[in-house]
């Protein structure tokens, strides 16, 4: 099953989820939106941040390889499919992330 993920959506947030979908979903999420060096005992958790100060195109690539490798050691019972970006006027840019469970 192919779920779409909006990395950057922090509003659904589900502390409890009841079901491994729901638990995978919540934890990509959380993978997604945590910088890394910031969790005590786990500095490499998450995805490093160092990108964002990049031109867009550069910062697009190093996102989505930091993405796709923090994911697949953290989350391992789901594949990224793909990981596209929407930006906006302003160079805000949108994470989409595709897995499959």
């Amino acid at each position: 099953m192919d779920i779409d993920i909006l990395a950057t959506d922090l509003t659904n947030i589900n502390f409890a989820p009841s079901t491994l979908e729901e638990d995978i979903i919540q934890n990509v999420k959380t993978i997604c939106t945590t910088p890394k060096y910031s969790v005590p005992l786990d500095r490499e958790f998450g995805v490093d941040t160092e990108a964002l100060d990049r031109p867009t195109p550069k910062a697009m690539a190093l996102i989505r390889a930091e993405l796709v490798q923090a994911i697949r050691k953290y989350e391992p019972r789901c594949k990224v499919k793909r990981v596209d970006f929407d930006g906006d006027i302003n160079g805000k840019l949108s994470v989409l992330v595709r897995i499959s469970i």
